[in-house]
């Protein structure tokens, strides 16, 4: 617990507000910004304008978006970790070999962070970088690192997330999503179809380090033209497992 004299209250306000902004609301007024963070108007207007000065973030008189000037405060943590380090050139290999986008993300409470990509075709509608999340209880990676934890930290983090369905495909109950999140503890590994967005169709694997500890998530993500989602396994799924027994032999 950090001491109440060396926590920065000004600062905490000022990463909220950089947090409200996701990519189905890139453009915020003050009030649905003072709305999303809880804090009053004026503090928020206060901490939109300063970034708005500081170039991180645009300004038309009504709405405030970030600028790209704001992927300095993560990229460059991000491109530093050693996981993605390790990961983006099997990413690439990988990506070439089945000619489908690959990706790597990690747990971050109810949602799934990007830590590498790398892309043969445009499948989503949002655009997906290093940096990028999403919702865990819907996605296939999501999914199998939900399975990785004990069932009740599971539940409880299916529990207290935004279920709003995205597609008619979504599943919008806790015990579906449990039942789904223990199949893919069973199977090891998860398939989505078409639960993120509509013609979107994806299948994961766990990524464990030398010492068997979950630490990531492999994914590919493929436009829904087979018959059946069943069929990326088929498909895929022997190339993400070779790529998984590599990796475990690397991650520590």
């Amino acid at each position: 617990m950090v001491n109440k004299t060396d926590f920065i209250a000004s600062l905490a306000k000022g990463l909220g507000v950089i947090e409200a902004f996701r990519a189905e609301r890139p453009r915020l007024s003050i009030a649905e910004v003072a709305e999303a963070t809880g804090l009053d108007r004026a503090t928020a207007r206060r901490c939109l304008l300063t970034l708005h000065e500081l170039g991180y973030a645009d300004y038309d008189g009504k709405f405030f978006t970030l600028t790209p000037r704001i992927l300095r405060l993560g990229m460059g943590a991000l491109a530093a970790m050693p996981l993605a380090q390790l990961v983006q050139p099997w990413l690439d290999q990988l990506s070439e070999q089945i000619g489908q986008s690959t990706s790597v993300s990690i747990l971050d409470g109810t949602e799934i962070v990007y830590l590498a990509r790398a892309a043969q075709r445009r499948v989503m509608s949002i655009g997906l970088m290093p940096g990028s999340r999403l919702p865990a209880h819907c996605t296939s990676m999501g999914r199998v690192l939900l399975a990785a934890l004990p069932e009740s930290e599971a539940r409880a983090i299916v529990e207290r997330s935004d279920l709003t369905p995205r597609t008619r495909h979504s599943l919008t109950a806790p015990d579906e999503i449990m039942a789904r999140i223990r199949q893919a503890r069973a199977d090891g590994h998860a398939v989505i179809d078409q639960e993120v967005e509509l013609g979107l169709r994806s299948l994961a694997v766990p990524l464990w380090n030398a010492h068997g500890r979950v630490v990531a998530a492999l994914n590919t993500g493929v436009a829904a033209v087979q018959s059946s989602a069943e069929e990326l396994v088929t498909l895929y799924l022997p190339a993400l497992l070779r790529v998984q027994e590599g990796l475990r032999r690397v991650l520590r």
